[in-house]
């Protein structure tokens, strides 16, 4: 496999394209009228998900790009503190921000200068694809826990 390949494959995978859910089109979609509720037995609602991929994704984005930054603190500053989102426009919000720096991590891979094999040289032995991958791995994972407490109250 040469280095253009790999890199549309990872741009793919991080979208959702593929064996998983798009995320551009599966967030957007999301009815946001159930964003606070909960379903017995699940520790999670939609909003904490989504708000935890956020935060989650932007620490991973940062990591990968910026020597000067710093990362929440784990796990607490990984999770939101409310169920529900905070005002009528959260949801939105988070929601595209949350699209804008998946895309931005999706041109980090695509950018032939990213050598996605070298060591992040503030990490201590990440590199780039691995970033790629998990985080490819935990939107997959909390975005099908999303559609199931959809799907649970209905609304999907």
């Amino acid at each position: 496999m040469n280095d253009k390949t790999l890199r549309e494959h990872l741009a793919r995978l991080l979208k959702g394209e593929g064996a998983h859910q798009d995320l551009g089109t599966a967030l957007p979609e999301y009815p946001s009228s159930i964003a606070g509720s909960k379903v017995p037995g699940v520790s999670h609602t939609p909003w904490r998900l989504l708000e935890h991929m956020r935060i989650a994704q932007w620490d991973i984005l940062e990591f990968s790009r910026n020597l000067d930054h710093v990362s929440p603190s784990f796990p607490d500053g990984y999770w939101p503190e409310t169920d529900a989102p905070p005002d009528g426009s959260a949801w939105e919000r988070t929601v595209e921000s949350f699209l804008a720096d998946l895309e931005a991590m999706r041109g980090l891979v695509l950018d032939p200068a990213t050598d996605l094999f070298a060591r992040i040289p503030w990490g201590d032995g990440q590199t780039v694809l691995r970033e790629a991958l998990v985080l490819a791995d935990h939107n997959s994972y909390h975005l099908g826990q999303m559609i199931l407490i959809g799907k649970a109250l209905g609304a999907l």
